[in-house]
């Protein structure tokens, strides 16, 4: 007789195959062109092509992002035989890899803090949702979300190696992920903390040091490019001007370190040290609040927070962000309200970036005239959301007291908790019944 563990794997392999083969069959169906014509796919295409004249990221030119992904997509393109659709399949197929590994994630995440019905629901309505597709298909940030999730993993697992090792790759393939050593910090403690960080510094500096020996001030340039952007697609961007996406301008910029932290647009009114400050001490406040009483759901959540913080202080916006971001609402809210507070956050996003950015040619990328108005209603709305859930999960009202026995009709109590049991969602944990 099957155990209960068999089938609930049994019953999350039909849903990881139907995940997976879903996706692989949209990539022989349709032409790859096509498929990534709103990504950055072909921007990965032309820069790894440079590698045909002989220049290699941080060596030659500086390139914005750490050494990971721009060397795992010069392999692709070799192994692509340096034709653009083949490029596109085996480049698609290796994020197709790393986007298994999140739903599989996800699945883990959630088995800790629900039954096995609610994860698998989780896991069904991830594979279900548009959003993950489109950004697989347009730039590499499920390679991003995979360390991130493997990060916050190994954390509730208690995995310290893995969780360095899941920082320190991360790290060098988005800075993104170091942001959960705030995470790392609250549930294990300073000095614990200190050992994680210090040992993905030094992943990182082994992954850095041969560039920065070969060509110090391209690597340099590449670590400040980031810090070096114009504000872009929010609020901030807004009363600065600035009415385009965060691009960086074009690839013959890359071979002068000088732009690599010249702004392309406006510099910023409010300086960003200053707007650090309030979200410094937000962070600093949520922080300090007591864990709740279920150590793994504390953590969940106060990464969650952490991010959401991040994201409204960060001078741009990249839609693609949702991919972190989409995980961590399901796990926070699995419910009908956060599954559409998703929906809402991706159609406002997808109407800003393609629909509105895609009509600005005849103004070189900018958001001129009557699509202004839209643009900062978009912001706006974007902008509530993140605040809105930041609001919710900060709050300390109510959890669901989940019973393993009940049927999913009957599930509906909720249990009060008391206030200093810490940062708990207060949207229900269940399903919701009208």
């Amino acid at each position: 007789m099957p155990t209960k563990n068999s089938t609930s794997a049994a019953d999350f392999s039909l849903v990881l195959i139907l995940f997976f083969t879903s996706r692989l069959l949209l990539l022989l169906a349709f032409p790859p062109e096509n498929l990534i014509y709103y990504g950055d796919y072909q921007h990965y295409f032309n820069l790894a092509a440079m590698t045909g004249s002989g220049f290699y990221p941080f060596i030659h030119y500086w390139y914005e992002f750490p050494p990971i992904f721009p060397y795992l997509n010069i392999a692709v393109y070799m192994l692509a035989g340096q034709q653009l659709k083949n490029y596109i399949l085996l480049l698609a197929f290796v994020l197709l890899l790393a986007e298994c590994g999140n739903l599989y994630l996800l699945y883990r995440l959630a088995l800790t803090l629900f039954d096995r019905t609610r994860a698998l629901t989780t896991a069904w309505i991830y594979t279900a949702l548009f959003t993950p597709i489109f950004f697989w298909l347009g730039n590499f940030d499920a390679l991003t979300t995979f360390f991130i999730l493997l990060a916050l993993y190994s954390l509730i697992k208690n995995r310290r190696l893995l969780l360095i090792a899941a920082l320190g790759l991360g790290t060098m393939v988005k800075f993104l992920p170091v942001v959960l050593l705030a995470a790392v910090w609250r549930r294990w403690g300073l000095k614990t903390a200190i050992i994680c960080g210090t040992a993905t510094l030094l992943i990182c500096l082994l992954i850095f040091g041969p560039f920065a020996f070969a060509n110090p001030t391209m690597t340099l340039a590449s670590l400040q490019a980031q810090a070096g952007k114009s504000s872009y697609q929010t609020v901030w961007a807004i009363i600065d001007g600035n009415l385009t996406t965060g691009n960086f301008g074009p690839l013959a910029d890359h071979f002068d370190p000088a732009k690599a932290t010249r702004p392309i647009n406006n510099p910023a009114r409010i300086p960003t040290w200053l707007t650090l400050i309030p979200f410094g001490l937000l962070g600093l406040f949520i922080f300090t609040r007591p864990a709740g009483s279920n150590p793994d759901q504390d953590s969940i959540v106060f990464t969650t927070l952490t991010f959401i913080i991040f994201f409204l202080w960060s001078q741009g916006w990249s839609p693609q962000w949702q991919m972190v971001l989409v995980p961590l609402i399901l796990l926070n809210f699995p419910t009908r309200s956060g599954v559409l507070t998703a929906l809402m956050l991706s159609l406002v996003s997808f109407i800003e970036y393609p629909l509105l950015f895609m009509r600005t040619g005849d103004t070189g990328g900018a958001i001129s005239g009557s699509q202004l108005p839209i643009f900062a209603v978009l912001i706006a709305i974007r902008t509530l959301i993140l605040v809105g859930l930041l609001l919710l999960g900060s709050k300390p009202s109510a959890t669901l007291t989940w019973s393993r026995t009940v049927p999913p009709s009957r599930w509906v109590t909720i249990t009060p908790i008391s206030p200093r049991s810490g940062i708990l969602p207060s949207d229900t944990w269940g399903p919701e019944i009208a």
